[in-house]
């Protein structure tokens, strides 16, 4: 009996999970995972508003987790991040610095994305590791879950500013 092999849509599938787990918080639901070796060894979420830490981004989280797992500062070098959307500048320097090999992402980030959508950071030549990269991996899933946070968002700042208008109409009487 062999080990099953997840693909690529199965291992989004817990970086997808991940993500709703920042939502329920009231994060942005970014979500990410590391596989080494076909297990997850670093799971995270987005969580710099609960966490005060404005460098708490899932892929952050993520990898902290699995260099603790592993006890070693550098990923092993099979090792795969799983995120449900396409890294900043910032956590493009982790990977880098992390050793990631691989990162699939799911949806584009059209105002940070720092791998293909508003930079190509590796395309400058100056990074002494690169990773390979691909995006789409459960992109309209992954699109719709930041979406929906977004939307869910705005209703509820509409709500609280016809409230606080409703308050003041009182006080005003």
């Amino acid at each position: 009996m062999t080990d099953h092999i997840q693909t690529d849509e199965e291992w989004m599938q817990f970086a997808y999970e991940q993500a709703a787990l920042a939502a329920e918080q009231g994060e942005i639901p970014v979500g990410a995972i590391i596989v080494s070796n076909n297990q997850i060894i670093g799971r995270g979420f987005n969580a710099p508003i609960s966490s005060n830490d404005p460098t708490a981004h899932a892929e952050i989280v993520a990898i902290r987790e699995a260099c603790q797992n592993i006890e070693n500062y550098r990923l092993p070098e099979d090792a795969v991040l799983y995120v449900t959307l396409e890294p900043c500048t910032m956590c493009v320097g982790a990977l880098v610095h992390a050793r990631i090999s691989k990162v699939v992402f799911g949806a584009m980030e059209p105002k940070a994305g720092s791998l293909v959508s508003v930079r190509q950071l590796f395309e400058t030549g100056y990074y002494n590791h690169v990773f390979e990269f691909e995006g789409g991996c459960l992109h309209e899933k992954c699109s719709q879950q930041l979406s929906a946070f977004f939307k869910m968002r705005r209703e509820q700042k509409r709500q609280q500013k016809l409230q606080e208008r409703q308050n003041g109409d009182q006080n005003q009487s």
